[in-house]
């Protein structure tokens, strides 16, 4: 087998999952509204712009949605169905972490040891 094509196959299925994980994040914010209000206004501040890559970098919502999901705060939740986004999301992000080290171990792979 080619390392191309390997690299290649791997990167594919990454950036698959990254699709399925940006869609994702963007219905738990949108449930997010209902669920929980008071993240919610901490996390869009009012101008419903979560995603948005500002000048000024105010990265601090993404990092408390992200603190929010990591420490698992959503388990005491009522609403099963957000918990289940919530847990669809942390699987999503940890998988695609992992699919992003398995892409760098296949580099290397590629590059050092000639396949």
């Amino acid at each position: 087998m080619n390392g191309d094509i390997l690299i290649m196959a791997v990167f594919t299925v990454m950036l698959v999952n990254f699709a399925r994980y940006l869609s994702s994040l963007r219905a738990l914010v949108v449930m997010l509204r209902d669920a929980n209000p008071l993240l919610y206004q901490q996390i869009c501040r009012g101008d419903n712009n979560f995603f948005s890559l500002s000048p000024q970098g105010d990265i601090s919502r993404q990092k408390r949605l992200y603190q929010y999901i990591r420490s698992q705060e959503y388990l005491h939740h009522h609403d099963e169905v957000f918990v289940g986004k919530c847990n669809k999301v942390r699987h999503l992000f940890i998988l695609n972490a992992a699919l992003s080290g398995a892409l760098l171990a296949t580099f290397f792979l590629v590059a050092f040891a000639g396949w």
